[in-house]
């Protein structure tokens, strides 16, 4: 069997190494470093970023550069070609690729997995050009005195805990009434609190108007505004990235949020798949690389189990955030009880210093089931998959209190909330 994968980001190259394993021939298209957004210019550095007291480019390239070389080295199998170029559907299961030199490269597989990724989206607003992206951003070496970030989703915000720990005066102009749209408002009201604590202006329900020459101009309630700025990020989210894949003569069904697919990946197209950022769906990497395992699972004809409703995120600003499962504005008219649990009251919060945080979970009255933890705290990052386990198999909120956890751990702030419930 012979498959063609389009973009090397985790839906990418980690769904090559998989069909590799199982002696599947694999051409591997990438019109960039192998990694994606992901490795290159988003998750890796940025939590480099994180663990910096000041920007360190030599550092955050040598973390890049050390986890590239790890792939370019998984890559190097005698069933993988990489091919370095832009991709563009032909008929059938026909790619065309521009390559690097110029030259165009024909191939045709058994099946085709898009996974393109997406790029930085911009608002249609005057002078939008002065304003960096979340890449531009990453290089900087100098730590702007005013930086004003646009958009308070994750990316932003991400951005302007580090810069706030830099030493910049940072302010954040959302367009929603809340941080962090998709998430538990509760949650992003507590995270607010604490960046506001840590210094950062956030501005909510601000509409951001125009950007001129050291300033960005916003409107509030019928009022108009205008803030200072040396640097200015624009993050106001992704695109998918369709550009050149030759959709419309493919005949491949897409939207502006992305390619359309079904529960297995697959698009209109029998044989063509299309799996993370450009599906238009929560654009995670490890969402990538799940829909990856259920897109080659049925290339192959295997049953394949992931659970694409349970899925963690988190936020890696000072304090981090993370969700999984169901927000309660989600339950909104289901029967739910909720547990919550303060870090302040747990002893390994405190001895640590890191008493800021909070967790709460949200359990059907019906059923007894888990089906929603959030958590806000240090470590939140790494302490929600205990919840992402126990929603993924169904656990009551009875027996998930009654699993024994280490004294003194923060995971017993999880067993709190649980306790709670």
């Amino acid at each position: 069997m012979k498959l063609i994968i389009i973009g090397a980001g985790p839906g990418g190259y980690e769904t090559a190494a998989e069909a590799a394993a199982r002696g599947i021939e694999v051409v591997l298209i990438s019109d960039g470093p192998l990694g994606g957004t992901c490795l290159n210019e988003g998750c890796i550095p940025t939590k480099a970023l994180c663990a910096m007291d000041a920007p360190d480019q030599e550092r955050k390239h040598a973390v890049v550069e050390q986890l590239t070389g790890g792939i370019n080295q998984l890559m190097r199998n005698p069933l993988i070609t990489v091919v370095q170029g832009v991709a563009s559907l032909g008929c059938g299961h026909c790619v065309d690729v521009r390559a690097d030199d110029g030259s165009t490269l024909h191939f045709d597989a058994d099946a085709i997995i898009i996974a393109t990724g997406s790029v930085s989206a911009s608002l249609p607003i005057p002078g939008a050009e002065k304003a960096l992206d979340s890449s531009a951003m990453l290089e900087l070496s100098e730590v702007p005195e005013r930086l004003c970030v646009i958009g308070g989703g994750v990316i932003g915000l991400e951005f302007a805990s580090i810069y706030r720990k830099f030493g910049s005066e940072v302010t954040v102009l959302e367009f929603c009434p809340n941080i962090l749209p998709r998430f538990d408002v509760d949650l992003a009201k507590r995270l607010k609190a604490s960046l506001v604590k840590r210094g950062i202006k956030i501005e909510t329900s601000a509409r951001v108007t125009a950007i001129e020459d050291g300033a960005v101009r916003w409107s509030k309630s019928d009022k108009e505004f205008e803030t200072a700025a040396d640097c200015i990020l624009m993050a106001v989210g992704r695109r998918p990235n369709l550009a050149s894949l030759n959709l419309d003569e493919a005949g491949i069904e897409y939207t502006p949020r992305g390619i359309v697919v079904d529960e297995n990946m697959q698009t209109n197209r029998p044989g063509i798949y299309a799996v993370g950022d450009i599906t238009g769906g929560m654009m995670l990497a490890h969402v990538a690389s799940a829909q990856g395992r259920k897109a080659l699972a049925h290339i192959i004809g295997e049953a394949c189990l992931i659970d694409m409703s349970v899925v963690p995120a988190a936020v890696f600003t000072v304090p981090e955030a993370a969700t999984v499962g169901l927000t309660e504005e989600e339950c909104a008219g289901r029967d739910i009880s909720v547990g919550k649990a303060n870090y302040r009251a747990n002893g390994k919060a405190v001895a640590s210093g890191e008493a800021d945080g909070w967790c709460k979970v949200i359990a059907d009255k019906a059923t007894g089931k888990i089906i929603g933890a959030h958590i806000l705290g240090a470590h939140s990052s790494d302490l929600i998959h205990e919840a992402a386990v126990l929603i993924a198999l169904g656990a009551t909120a009875g027996q998930a209190g009654d699993i024994i956890h280490a004294h003194p751990t923060l995971s017993e702030v999880l067993l709190a909330a649980v306790r709670g419930v």
